[in-house]
């Protein structure tokens, strides 16, 4: 697997090696020591899978408010979307970047997130799964959003979101502190 870095700090884009015969293609998703080679320290504390019937599902921008442990790493297992993700940490200097990435079951990349990053995703094919390690144990108490459509960020999504839920329609405006 390599690690390649993007714009925004302690934001990865995996891109996994793959092995191929008669059988099929295998491939490495997480690897304790190829992240701790590149000083990535992440212990998986639990794994959730999203099943998206439709085209068009968004889900986000979720974050948890008062941890500095909730990364993730997500997957496309099957179908496609457009991840996108927000840096909200403060002291970083990317600070409020953004950044637009296609996950697929086709290209099996896959995204480590790191903690104070708003993430979202739309399904841009039906029946579309996602695969998520998470450093954390989810908190209910510190789960924090911002709406997909908020206008300080004015996210370019390729179409409008047909499926999001209510929680995720009604956060309110980011604002800038």
């Amino acid at each position: 697997m390599k690690l390649i870095r993007t714009k925004i700090h302690g934001l990865y884009l995996i891109k996994p090696k793959l092995f191929e015969d008669k059988r099929g293609i295998f491939r490495r998703n997480f690897c304790e020591k190829t992240f701790k080679k590149n000083n990535i320290l992440f212990k998986i504390r639990q794994c959730n899978v999203s099943e998206n019937f439709k085209r068009g599902t968004l889900r986000g921008f979720h974050y948890q408010r008062r941890t500095t442990k909730d990364s993730k790493i997500i997957t496309c297992i099957r179908g496609s979307i457009l991840n996108v993700t927000i840096d909200l940490r403060k002291g970083s200097k990317t600070y409020l970047k953004v950044i637009r990435t296609k996950l697929s079951s086709k290209n099996r990349k896959s995204l480590i997130i790191p903690s104070k990053c708003a993430n979202a995703f739309l399904t841009l094919e039906q029946n579309t799964i996602i695969q998520y390690y998470m450093s954390e144990f989810f908190n209910k108490n510190n789960d924090g959003g911002i709406r997909y459509d908020d206008k300080y960020f004015k996210i370019k999504w390729p179409f409008k979101p047909t499926v999001v839920s209510k929680k995720d329609a009604t956060y309110k405006d980011f604002i800038k502190r």
